[in-house]
């Protein structure tokens, strides 16, 4: 990060970053997807990522086939998810306040080497045979809290890399690659899995982690997108009011306040896909652990089809595109929930993918767009928090629900509650636009 002093130093940050940014021609086609590929800083990173990504969705499917080899408990096997995730829970707002104050790529080189760490003692313990489902638990919980520190910092470094004009670019380029791994990690996982036993999974996500670092090395500093209105005195400040910062901010502007609110009532009811899926293959469409294995891949597949959308787009953020997306998913998830016919579950699924990703594809872009550079970590923070907090719990709420009136109404009464937040979000719109305009503009004056 270099510092901006005067308004003569500003002058002359500016022309720096114009020069250090990549040259730019009227791309069209298929090359409008990649455009912030053209980074060489962000060229690095994402091929770092999604080496890196593959290789934790593999060890999450060697995790969970290890606990169940070892205990054949379900009991445990929703254990280790949750301590998984609980931690981005507790600790992101904590991990939002070290994004803004200390160097993102250096805080990322300590996270990710501490994940490879962790990932190399479970194959150390796996591969000669001490395993015992304590050890998968605490390491799990290391994970997890590493993932809380981890996830606001690279949200956060995506700007610097990218810088704001390509920020849509880049995000739906991540969210592309997240659904990637999330389908290809799994299904080499259980390959591997029935050929070598899950040992070599571990040992081929620390392998993994090494692309990451290398990367990260290998970032030039000095060619990142200075962010001013970086302030001297925040290492002064306590976390305590470094928090309440954040949140302040968060709580006080209308778009980031609605924003957060809408993901949060769409991943609270609307994405419980973990649990629905699996029951209406068996109990609606009676089509086996085949049939879930298509619909699950049809949702995954309208996933990566609409990140690919949404980075060839490079839309800048928009309060009502977002709501417009998230009326379609609302609509689209009852239209599933009423439909009996497994034929039919593939279109529809491919269409709830895809809108899925496109509203937190904008949820996300908005948020790092409107944030302030001093307090971009602790917003993104928030937003973890809302986001990683929603998912498990509706999760569970749907899985309560589903016993008492059944996976069809269930899903139908989500998908309605879905509507609701968004048609309340609507009525609200106005103060948010406003205060998303604003902002942008205040930010790109930085």
């Amino acid at each position: 990060m270099r510092p901006i002093h005067s308004s003569t130093q500003e002058h002359t940050l500016l022309e720096e970053e114009q020069r250090s940014a990549p040259v730019r021609t009227h791309t069209r086609g298929l090359g409008r997807t990649f455009i912030a590929l053209h980074h060489r800083n962000y060229r690095l990173f994402f091929f770092g990522q999604m080496i890196s990504q593959v290789g934790t969705w593999m060890q999450t499917t060697a995790q969970a086939w290890l606990v169940l080899q070892l205990t054949h408990s379900a009991l445990l096997l929703g254990v280790v998810s949750l301590l998984q995730y609980l931690p981005v829970m507790i600790f992101s707002l904590y991990g939002g306040v070290l994004a803004d104050r200390v160097p993102k790529r250096r805080l990322l080189l300590v996270t990710q080497s501490i994940s490879l760490v962790q990932s190399a003692v479970m194959w150390l313990l796996v591969i000669t045979g001490v395993v015992q489902v304590w050890h998968v638990l605490l390491l799990v919980a290391l994970l997890g809290i590493t993932n809380a520190l981890d996830s606001p910092t690279r949200n956060a470094f995506i700007n610097e890399m990218v810088g704001r004009e390509d920020l849509p670019n880049a995000i739906a380029l991540n969210s592309s690659l997240a659904n990637m791994a999330r389908v290809l990690g799994p299904g080499l996982g259980g390959v591997l899995i029935a050929w070598l036993g899950v040992a070599p999974l571990f040992l081929l996500n620390t392998l993994s982690f090494i692309a990451v670092i290398i990367g990260l090395f290998m970032i030039d500093t000095r060619t990142l997108y200075a962010l001013p209105g970086k302030r001297t005195d925040e290492k002064k400040r306590s976390m305590l009011q470094s928090l309440r910062e954040g949140l302040s901010y968060s709580w006080h502007m209308p778009a980031v306040l609605l924003i957060i609110g809408l993901i949060g009532g769409i991943g609270l009811f609307g994405i419980t896909f973990n649990v629905m899926l699996p029951l209406f293959a068996t109990e609606v469409f009676h089509a086996g652990a085949t049939g879930y294995g298509f619909i699950a891949a049809a949702y995954g597949l309208g996933a990566l089809f609409s990140a690919l959308w949404v980075a060839w787009g490079n839309r800048q953020p928009s309060i009502r595109f977002l709501l417009i997306a998230a009326f379609a998913f609302g609509i689209l998830e009852i239209a599933f929930a009423l439909s009996p016919v497994y034929i039919l579950a593939f279109p529809l699924l491919i269409s709830i993918g895809f809108a899925q990703v496109v509203v937190t594809a904008t949820a996300s872009t908005a948020v790092q767009t409107i944030a302030p550079n001093h307090l971009r970590g602790r917003i993104i923070g928030v937003y973890l928090l809302v986001y990683a907090g929603a998912l498990p719990l509706g999760n569970f709420l749907a899985g309560a629900l589903t016993t008492r009136i059944g996976v069809s109404t269930t899903f139908l009464l989500g998908g309605a509650l879905c509507l609701i937040v968004t048609i309340t979000a609507w009525l609200l719109r106005q103060p948010a636009e406003k205060s998303l305009e604003e902002s942008t503009t205040a930010t790109r004056s930085e």
